[in-house]
């Protein structure tokens, strides 16, 4: 899981689709045009690009591709630049989604920008190649039932690691957040702004408070939604994401036991928990449509762990299932098995800071995991297992709160499964001076994307006046489904 994070397009005020002005003065030109192929640009956005050095050490040396994307007036006073989490998401259509969905008078202030990091989709992308024939459906089941199995996955895991330094070596050892947030501070430059304003969800909140960390006289007003926790490793975060998102789980089960009679999963949290793993043992004796088995099962309720928004169609698709209709379920299914490896989230996850190489010590600390977390504990292993076998040199991690920073904003859920509260309250106590706002739930990113309107509220007369809360504050929870 590893903290990713995808944004979630909610209606709004829609920007205009004309062109904006050509390009943007400063020290680095910017010409805007349409955006290239194969980038999520919804309509009406328009993309540029900008070079940045590989090692920002070597200024002169190798340079990179950068595609940035904008939506707003591009004379507006002030600029937005947001990250919508990953590490790896693709940020091209974030910029509109994000100023189209501000209150007016949030948005007049700010044109909004938003771009692929080093590595990621449109910007120059790191590759692990094909990794869809290591990868077979059914896949094996997370939790390994023997030895035999649990080396299987070692040798996968090992695998897309090979393919990754095959296919990427020249590239692999700059992937790191630390770079990407020096890539910021040129995009700050590029449109001749003398502070960074900025907005990060989930893993963005790394980059954003790594960022104020290097360039704290350059860091304007800064939102972290949805706070990685900025004393662990990467390595650490996953197994405090395991018992967070086996609560949620417990949740979900909860909510689909009050809608006993449109679900018919059960009608207490329990009896829907014996149904789910029933249909796990299920799906793995006999695999749904000759390809989805538990691990495919585990995949689906661990993204909906996000956000309760989707609570409805998973339990849809459990229930039709055990009435016999799998077409529901496949069809999740199938749309989660098409993503594969993600190779420029493996990238900075493996390379921003160490990784145990011994697998006993993975085999321990999951085995110790597992009775606290059974649906996820294995999972989350998995998904950072090619960590155990990376070949790239890793970045000694920028200290986040060894420096005096400007005064941030923190929004976060406190039930949020991906980066739990504990993180957003560890980073609180580092930012000196920082103000945290925690919302009940659990949905994972709050600001403009959850309909919350106290979360909002906050957000907004930040963004607005630079004016941080008075103190610490709550906010109630944006009603269940």
């Amino acid at each position: 899981m590893a903290a990713a994070f995808g944004l979630i397009a909610l209606a709004g005020p829609q920007a205009a689709d004309a062109a904006p002005a050509a390009t943007v003065t400063g020290p680095a030109a910017l010409h805007w045009s349409t955006c290239p192929a194969g980038s999520d640009a919804p309509r009406g956005t328009y993309c540029s690009t900008l070079e940045v050095p590989l090692d920002p050490a070597e200024p002169s040396g190798r340079q990179i591709k950068l595609t940035l994307s904008i939506a707003g007036d591009l004379n507006a006073p002030r600029t937005l630049v947001v990250n919508p989490g990953g590490p790896g998401e693709s940020g091209i259509g974030t910029a509109k989604l994000v100023w189209s969905s501000l209150p007016q008078d949030v948005g007049a202030q700010y044109n909004v920008v938003s771009f692929d990091p080093r590595g990621v989709g449109v910007s120059t992308p790191v590759s692990c190649g094909d990794t869809r024939k290591l990868i077979k459906h059914p896949a094996l089941p997370y939790s390994p039932a023997t030895k035999a199995q649990e080396q299987a996955r070692r040798t996968v895991a090992r695998k897309i690691a090979e393919q990754c330094q095959a296919n990427s070596k020249d590239l692999l050892p700059y992937i790191t957040t630390e770079n990407a947030a020096r890539d910021m501070d040129r995009i700050r430059t590029a449109f001749h702004r003398d502070k960074l304003d900025y907005l990060g969800y989930s893993y963005g909140t790394k980059l954003g408070a790594t960022y104020a960390t290097l360039f704290p006289s350059h860091t304007g007003r800064m939102i972290l939604d949805s706070v990685v926790d900025p004393t662990v490793t990467t390595y650490a975060s996953q197994y405090e994401q395991n018992p967070a998102l086996q609560h949620r789980a417990e949740q979900f089960f909860a909510w689909a036991a009050k809608k006993d009679g449109t679900y018919h999963l059960g009608a207490s949290a329990a009896k829907v928990s014996a149904a789910w793993n029933a249909v796990r043992k299920q799906v793995d004796t006999h695999p749904a449509g000759g390809r989805a088995g538990s691990a495919e099962l585990d995949d689906l309720l661990a993204s909906s762990m996000y956000t309760d928004l989707v609570w409805g169609d998973v339990a849809q698709a459990v229930s039709d299932y055990r009435r016999g209709d799998a077409s529901t379920l496949l069809g999740a299914t199938d749309q989660l098995a098409l993503g594969g490896v993600d190779p420029a989230q493996l990238a900075y996850n493996c390379v921003d800071d160490a990784w145990p190489r011994d697998w006993a010590t993975w085999h321990r600390d999951t085995t110790a995991a597992a009775p606290k977390a059974p649906l996820f504990a294995w999972l989350n292993t998995w998904y950072s297992a090619p960590c155990a076998f990376w070949k790239a040199p890793t970045a000694r991690p920028v200290k986040i709160g060894s420096v005096k920073v400007p005064p941030v904003l923190l929004l976060q859920a406190k039930d949020d499964p991906a980066t739990p509260v504990e993180g957003a309250r560890r980073m609180h106590q580092v930012l000196a001076g920082s103000r945290l706002v925690v919302a009940g739930g659990g949905n994972h990113g709050q600001y403009l994307f959850d309909g919350n309107t106290c979360m909002d509220r906050h957000g907004s007369r930040y963004l607005l006046t630079g004016r941080l809360p008075a103190a610490d504050a709550t906010c109630p929870a944006t009603p269940a489904p």
